[in-house]
C-alpha cells in the first residue's frame, strides 16, 4: 500500500473516532462509527490471502449489523422521546437494543464469535489496532449511556465475557487468538463496573491499551505468530523477553504489577456495593487468564538450552524494524504502577 492511501485511511480513522467522541446527536454518533469501519477495511485485507479476505468479509458483516442495529434503536428512541440526543434514553427497548448493538461492535460475549476469526486473519499491527483503537468509539458511547442502561445487562454480559476469555483461550495455540480472547476478558472487567464507578473504566482501558501495545510489538518484533514460535525467542532478546513476560504477568493481574491495581481496585468497588459473589466469580475468572499468560511466558523464556525446544531453530537475521515505540510502552506498562495513585487522584475516584 501506498503511503499516500495508507495515510488517507490512517486518518480517517482517526477523524471516524474522534467524530463519535465529540458527537452528542446519534446520528452523528452513527456517522463516525461508520466512517471508522469503512477506513479499516482496507487494512484488514492488506495481505491479498484468502485467510484475510475472509476476516475483512466477516468484519464487515458484524459491523453493518451492529451498526443497522444502532441507526434503528437510535430512531425507536427519538420516535418516542422526541430527541436524538445519547444522554436521553427513555425507552427501555432502545437501551437494551443499542447495549447489544455496541456489544457486538466490542466483541463482548455472547457477541464474541468474531473477534478471535477476525484476528487471525490480519496481520499484528492491525490486529493491534482492532484490539485496542476500535475498542474507544463503542466504549465511549456506553459510557456516555451508562446511567441509562440496564445494570443487570452490563453485569451478565461483564461476567460471560470474562469467564469466556479465560476458558477460550486455554486451547489456543495461535498468539492472535489468544490476545482476542485477552480483549474479550479485560472489557468484560471493564463493562462490569462502568455503571457502579465509570471513571474507573477509563483507568482500566487506559493501561490495557498500553499492555496489549507492548505485547503485539513485541510480538511483531519477533515475528511470532503461534507459542511454538517464541521458543527460540530467548536466544534472540534475552532483554525484550523478559520485560515483555513482567508485561504478560501484569496482563493476568498478579501483584504488584500495574494489572493488578485496577482489578483490585474493581473487586474493592463490587464488594462496597454488595456484590460478593460476582466479584469473586471476576477473581476466579482471572485465574484463567493467567493461567495462558504462564503459558506464552513458560515458551519465550523457560524453554532454553538446554532444554529441548519445540520449534525449529530460524535465521538470526538482524531486524530493521524500529524499537522505540516498543520500548516506550514496555518501560511505561511496567513502571506505571508508582504513578497509578496520582492517575487515581487525576481522575477525582473515591476509593
Amino acid at each position: 500500500m501506498s503511503p499516500t492511501a495508507l495515510s488517507l485511511f490512517l486518518s480517517s480513522l482517526g477523524l471516524g473516532t474522534m467524530i463519535t467522541f465529540s458527537s452528542s446527536h446519534w446520528i452523528l454518533a452513527w456517522m463516525g462509527l461508520e466512517i471508522n469501519t469503512m477506513a479499516i477495511i482496507p487494512l484488514l485485507s492488506l495481505r491479498h490471502h484468502p485467510r484475510a479476505i475472509e476476516a475483512t468479509t466477516k468484519y464487515f458483516l458484524i459491523q453493518a449489523a451492529a451498526a443497522a442495529l444502532i441507526l434503528f434503536s437510535s430512531i425507536l428512541n427519538a420516535w418516542t422521546s422526541g430527541e436524538w440526543a445519547i444522554t436521553n434514553l427513555t425507552n427501555p427497548s432502545a437501551s437494551m437494543l443499542l447495549s447489544i448493538a455496541l456489544a457486538i461492535k466490542l466483541g463482548l460475549a455472547p457477541f464474541h464469535f468474531w473477534l478471535p476469526e477476525v484476528l487471525q486473519g490480519v496481520t499484528l499491527i492491525t490486529g493491534l489496532i482492532l484490539s485496542t483503537w476500535q475498542k474507544l468509539a463503542p466504549l465511549s458511547l456506553i459510557y456516555l449511556m451508562a446511567p441509562n442502561i440496564n445494570l443487570s445487562l452490563l453485569l451478565l454480559l461483564g461476567i460471560i465475557s470474562t469467564l469466556v476469555g479465560g476458558w477460550g483461550a486455554l486451547n489456543q495455540t495461535h498468539i492472535r487468538k489468544i490476545m482476542a480472547y485477552s480483549s474479550i476478558a479485560h472489557l468484560g472487567w471493564m463493562i462490569s463496573i462502568l455503571v457502579v464507578l465509570p471513571k474507573l473504566t477509563i483507568l482500566n482501558m487506559l493501561l490495557y491499551i498500553i499492555l496489549t501495545s507492548s505485547m503485539f510489538l513485541t510480538f511483531k518484533l519477533l515475528n511470532s505468530t503461534k507459542i511454538s514460535t517464541l521458543a527460540t525467542s530467548w536466544s534472540k532478546t534475552p532483554t525484550i523477553v523478559i520485560l515483555s513476560s513482567l508485561t504478560l504477568l501484569s496482563l493476568g493481574g498478579l501483584p504488584p504489577l500495574s494489572g493488578f491495581f485496577p482489578k483490585w481496585l474493581i473487586l474493592q468497588e463490587l464488594v462496597k456495593q454488595e456484590s460478593t459473589l460476582y466479584a469473586t466469580i471476576l477473581a476466579l475468572s482471572a485465574l484463567l487468564s493467567l493461567f495462558f499468560y504462564l503459558r506464552l511466558l513458560y515458551t519465550s523464556s523457560l524453554t532454553v538450552f538446554p532444554q529441548s525446544s519445540p520449534a525449529l531453530i530460524t535465521w538470526r537475521t538482524k531486524s530493521n524494524q524500529s524499537t522505540f515505540l516498543l520500548s516506550l510502552v514496555l518501560i511505561i506498562s511496567i513502571c506505571s504502577l508508582p504513578i497509578l495513585p496520582s492517575i487515581i487522584n487525576l481522575f477525582e475516584l473515591s476509593l
